[in-house]
């Protein structure tokens, strides 16, 4: 599903990717593990198309997306990627439902099957009470899983992690742990997550482990 190979990256005279090779298969939980400074943020930006390598090449789905200027590439990222980050992002003007939709609306989805799709994934989070419940509403729980639909709505082939339990409690970051593990069964969903937490690393198929902007060992 995933191929990229060769991938270098610095800021200004920093290294900071020195050549990273990484192919990950469909319905795959892969963990990005290491120190900080290690590069693995970085390398999962680039990923998730946020960033660009200074050189290497990146295929999703067989598409080299080096090639695909900037309006096709922001297209690609909508329907193919999702992201969860280790801050949910969600906009507290709008209420869940309104930010689990946005995607779809940027999408071209229409309302009325945006939002069903959007309530049939709260629904299946256990939010099904909170749909019209602004971010400051919600525990921080709620809020990951509310990102967690956002991520979701538009059926993306991929989702990017980047820490999506450093901000919650054992327990909460417990069930989100065992969220994935139910999408990648249910949905056949991937799954690339960064992450120090080692009972999420545990739980994935394949640990990658990232030593001074390198792979050190998969395991």
């Amino acid at each position: 599903m995933l191929k990229a190979t060769a991938i270098y990256k610095a800021y200004g005279q920093l290294p900071i990717l020195k050549g990273v090779d990484i192919e990950v298969q469909k319905s795959e939980i892969v963990t990005i593990v290491g120190a900080s400074g290690a590069g693995k943020s970085t390398l999962l930006n680039i990923l998730g198309t946020l960033d660009t390598p200074d050189s290497g090449q990146l295929f999703i789905n067989d598409v080299e997306l080096n090639k695909l200027n900037n309006k096709k590439l922001s297209d690609f990222r909508n329907r193919q990627i999702g992201f969860i980050f280790q801050f949910h992002h969600l906009l507290a003007e709008f209420d869940a439902l309104e930010n689990v939709c946005i995607p779809a609306f940027i999408a071209g989805m229409p309302k009325a099957q945006a939002e069903k799709r959007a309530k049939e994934l709260l629904d299946m989070l256990g939010l099904s009470s909170r749909f019209d419940h602004k971010p400051s509403q919600l525990s921080g729980g709620e809020q990951q899983r509310v990102a967690v639909a956002r991520a979701l709505i538009n059926e993306p082939s991929l989702i990017f992690a980047d820490e999506p339990s450093g901000n919650l409690d054992s327990n909460n970051a417990r069930d989100l742990h065992e969220l994935f593990v139910r999408l990648r069964k249910e949905f056949k969903q991937t799954f690339i997550i960064v992450t120090h937490n080692e009972e999420l690393a545990n739980i994935s198929d394949r640990k990658v482990f990232m030593k001074d902007g390198l792979i050190e060992q998969v395991a």
